[in-house]
């Protein structure tokens, strides 16, 4: 399906700020379908034959929709849509007298302009089952009240509110609980969800009537936004519960009439993201303190080194110090993201950085290149996939060249389902009869059983086919 700014493109002939009006106006136009207990729908209409698209549409959630298809993309002509057409060239809501059955059920339908620069670039219309009506409750006479005045707001380009998030997170809705307020800030309204709400909070008295000022615990900055005509998000904390509020002022001809202000207890969301917090930071503390018992040990096996006559062991208590440092840049990596997931990106480039300045003779200088991606990996993929880069580097460096110098390129494909691994370089290539399964050093046979059993892949060692030097690769299939 195209995107809304190619259908208004397509149908409407708009582009740019005009654009942006309407998908400002798509993006919190939810609370008018609430209020209203109608569906939405956004028309754009053709410059030259004057056809009407449907390029947005929303259903609202207090009530039971009348299109159960999705209109979008639909396209009526003008005398199928009068009310549409009256809207575009008056520039004023148009409210149908008779209902219309052509959905198989009463509909009322009301056209509301869309504004900007001028001109009428848009029209929502507000349709609403007329075969649901029954005696209105209060709520649903201030519903109601409240939507003609956001439908007027909205056809004097007064709403949505400008400089507001459009995807806010956690924004209240219509259902979690409302109050109406006249121009000062006294409740005329109040929803028993909101009521519910106030009391979590610790207001237990009665709160219609009453004034913010006399019992909010952020009056302030609400009868001053209410004053100034301007929204406002806020959270308010009291008694161990948690509310979302969401003010908007309704106004006319830039007069303040009241205030919506939309309300949300989101007590138990909070604490379960205080939890998870607090389980993200202990698991970065492990990883770190993993890390920093990783490094101690490696330190050990160096001074352990320094005692030691032999070259043959002193090697080889470097080769554990190399390995041991490969996985402690994994859990580094892990105590500074809460995910457990790893750039492996950033985990290969300073491997090779390591193993540069630790394992290369300035007598025969080795180059070292990374290129592809690898993107995020698992931590359980990592690690091991770490030790195997730092294998096949080491193994590259130390037996590949000889006498001389040369270049390692460290080569990461990420595919759908598979990564692949590559370490090439142009050095002295492979002695005749070579085989991985037989002739492999200590190194490579970690690397070997690594791949195989802890990351359920392949890894091949062999000749380069076009230039002299050794090619190893490796495939990992990845989770999903």
């Amino acid at each position: 399906m195209s995107s809304l700014e190619e259908l208004i493109e397509r149908h409407g002939g708009l582009r740019g700020s005009a654009v942006d009006v309407l998908q400002v106006i798509v993006s919190d136009w939810q609370i008018l379908a609430d209020l209203s207990f109608s569906d939405l729908l956004l028309f754009c209409r053709a410059p030259v034959t004057g056809e009407l698209t449907v390029v947005a549409q929303m259903r609202p959630y207090t009530a039971q929709t009348i299109y159960n298809e999705d209109l979008v993309g639909t396209t009526f002509t003008p005398d199928q849509r009068p009310a549409v057409v009256r809207a575009f060239e008056e520039g004023a809501i148009v409210r149908d007298g008779d209902p219309d059955w052509s959905t198989g059920v009463p509909v009322r339908e009301e056209a509301i302009p869309v504004p900007f620069d001028g001109d009428v670039v848009a029209v929502v219309t507000r349709e609403a089952n007329l075969s649901m009506v029954r005696a209105p409750s209060q709520l649903e006479l201030t519903y109601l009240q409240a939507a003609n005045e956001l439908s007027q707001m909205l056809a004097e380009g007064d709403f949505p509110f400008p400089g507001e998030d459009p995807e806010r997170e956690l924004a209240p809705r219509v259902g979690d609980g409302l109050l109406r307020l006249d121009p000062t800030g006294v409740v005329v309204y109040a929803s028993p969800n909101a009521i519910s709400a106030y009391r979590r909070l610790g207001v237990v008295d009665n709160i219609l009537g009453r004034n913010l000022g006399e019992f909010d615990l952020d009056q302030m900055a609400l009868l001053e936004a209410l004053a100034d005509g301007e929204p406002l998000d806020s959270e308010v904390e009291a008694r161990g519960a948690v509310v979302l509020r969401r003010l908007l002022p309704l106004t006319r001809t830039h007069h303040v009439l009241g205030g919506l202000m939309l309300i949300r207890e989101v007590t138990e969301l909070r604490r379960h993201e205080r939890l998870l917090l607090y389980k993200d930071a202990t698991i970065r503390e492990i990883h770190h303190r993993v890390k920093n018992n990783l490094q101690t040990v490696a330190s050990l096996l160096r001074l352990q080194s320094r005692r030691l006559n032999s070259a043959e062991a002193r090697q080889a208590l470097g080769e554990s110090v190399r390995r041991i440092s490969s996985i402690a840049l994994v859990h580094e990596t892990l105590s500074q993201d809460s995910r457990q997931r790893v750039s492996f990106d950033k985990v290969a480039q300073r491997l090779i950085d390591m193993l540069s300045s630790g394992l290369t003779d300035p007598e025969r200088p080795v180059e070292m290149l990374l290129l592809g991606g690898a993107g995020e990996l698992p931590a359980e993929v990592a690690t091991p996939l770490a030790l195997v880069l730092s294998e096949l580097l080491q193994n590259s460096v130390e037996h590949g060249f000889g006498d001389r110098g040369g270049t390692v390129s460290v080569a990461l494909d990420r595919r759908p389902a598979s990564l692949h691994l590559e370490v090439r370089d142009n050095g002295v290539g492979l002695p005749d009869g070579w085989r991985l399964e037989t002739n492999a050093n200590l190194g490579l046979q970690i690397a070997s059983t690594l791949v195989e059993s802890e990351l359920g892949g392949t890894l091949e060692v062999r000749g380069d086919d076009e230039a002299q030097g050794t090619v190893s690769e490796a495939v990992l299939p990845l989770p999903r």
